[in-house]
């Protein structure tokens, strides 16, 4: 059995008019915005995962200042709130931690994680990543 990649297409079906494809987008950062607004207790498929440079600049957080910044780096991600145009999804954020660049990027998967998902807009067939990294790590 040959696996592929399926990618949502919006040629061929209703998505092509602007009404829709604008409330298709804005389903999706609504979905985003839930991911992040939830960034501690993540529903459903989503996740949260932070690169190794992010949890060594943290530290060991089962002590208070390791938790403390841990923390600090979740509330700032759950209040972002300075998406730029070309973010309509709500997906990328740049953001400064520790006096240094992050950034975070929701990406859309299959419910297995294998691949992308089919429909980043029906959260019964997409797994949301969240992922928060150093700028350098992008």
């Amino acid at each position: 059995m040959s696996h592929r990649l399926r990618l949502y297409s919006r040629k061929g079906n209703t998505m092509q008019n602007a009404p829709d494809r604008a409330a298709h987008i804005e389903r999706i950062a609504a979905l985003n915005d839930t991911l992040r607004a939830n960034i501690t207790k993540p529903t459903g498929l989503d996740r949260i995962v932070m690169t190794a440079g992010i949890a060594g600049g943290i530290g060991d957080v089962t002590t208070w200042s390791g938790w403390r910044k841990r923390a600090e780096l979740l509330r700032t991600v759950r209040d972002f709130d300075a998406f730029s145009p070309d973010s309509p999804e709500r997906d990328f954020g740049r953001f400064e931690w520790q006096e240094a660049v992050c950034y975070f990027k929701i990406d859309y998967y299959d419910p297995s994680l294998e691949w992308g998902s089919a429909n980043p807009a029906d959260p019964a067939v997409t797994a949301r990543v969240l992922t928060i990294m150093w700028a350098y790590e992008y």
